[in-house]
């Protein structure tokens, strides 16, 4: 009997949330055993990844076919890390999950270090979205996370680069090769098209930011505003509705450093609004004066000086 040839254990590699969760382009061998990759719009090809934030979420839940899986949020600077943890994995990280969901339950903020598999999904309707599967876990220091977030985004700013130097190279497979470019990053800028650089510069200083002084923000969740009893009214007449819970809710959820762009508009649709009113909604009182912005994605109550 023949023996299938073993298949070489892939690297994992450093990526923030951001630029994984944007990712939907995915590649297979045409071999049964061949890996799967998520290729990202930096060009990035990863089977497997190591990830690291702040567990926002972990829960229990059951499965059509009776089993139990564990889906959680693991949160960095840039964004949320989505993944499943099943009977297809270990005891070992079974058992973390079981331990950490108590822990969760108890209100103790985790920060949280995964090296997982990457998996992507595709609706009939052609969206793709992206998860992982956690191989190994462990709870780690802020030092230990802050040391990750820089290493995260050297390596992200380096496939920036690449990103940028391959612009000026003719997109071809020979082209490539001659500029020592990778032909996933030739993939991506075919599968892509036009990628603007803009938003991961951006995540990139809420992550240094954090980082190097401000790690307090990224380990410590927002509180969590009690919802009322009918929702709000959103229509274009409750306009002055949106605009005095978003002040209430800065004012309540502001712990010196801001409130963050997605919790504001999280905590709004909870309350009944929709998305795009309040988000539309928060940039005229930023325009207005009402609000400041102190740094990217990050609002507070203006303060006359």
């Amino acid at each position: 009997m023949m023996e299938r040839a073993r298949i070489a254990r892939q690297p994992a590699h450093l990526l923030l949330a951001s630029e994984f969760g944007s990712a939907t382009l995915h590649e297979k061998g045409s071999g049964e055993y061949d890996p799967s990759f998520v290729i990202t719009k930096l060009g990035a090809k990863v089977n497997r990844i190591v990830a690291a934030g702040l567990l926002e979420r972990l829960e229990l839940r059951e499965t059509s076919n009776g089993s139990s899986l564990y889906q959680g949020q693991l949160r960095d600077p840039t964004g949320l890390h989505y993944f499943s943890i099943g009977e297809y994995n270990s005891e070992m990280m079974q058992e973390l999950a079981h331990q950490w969901t108590e822990r969760l339950n108890d209100g103790e903020p985790l920060l949280v270090m995964m090296t997982s598999k990457t998996r992507w999904y595709q609706t009939d309707e052609g969206a793709v979205y992206t998860s992982l599967r956690p191989e190994e876990a462990c709870v780690v220091k802020r030092e230990v996370y802050a040391n990750w977030l820089l290493d995260a985004c050297e390596a992200t700013m380096a496939r920036m680069n690449q990103f940028t130097s391959s612009l000026e190279v003719e997109p071809t497979l020979d082209a490539f090769a001659r500029a020592e470019l990778p032909s996933s990053l030739l993939a991506a800028r075919n599968h892509y098209g036009e990628v603007d650089l803009e938003p991961f510069k951006l995540n990139l200083m809420q992550a240094l930011d954090i980082a190097e002084g401000r790690i307090e923000a990224a380990t410590t969740p927002p509180p969590v505003m009690s919802l009322p009893d009918e929702p709000s009214d959103t229509s274009s007449e409750g306009g002055q509705d949106v605009q005095a819970f978003l002040l209430q809710a800065i004012g309540h959820l502001d712990q010196g450093e801001g409130v963050t762009f997605d919790t504001l508009l999280k905590n709004a649709v909870a309350r009944g609004f929709v998305r795009e009113v309040a988000e539309a909604k928060l940039e005229e009182m930023l325009d207005g004066g009402t609000l400041d912005e102190p740094r990217f994605g990050w609002f507070r109550l203006a303060t006359n000086e």
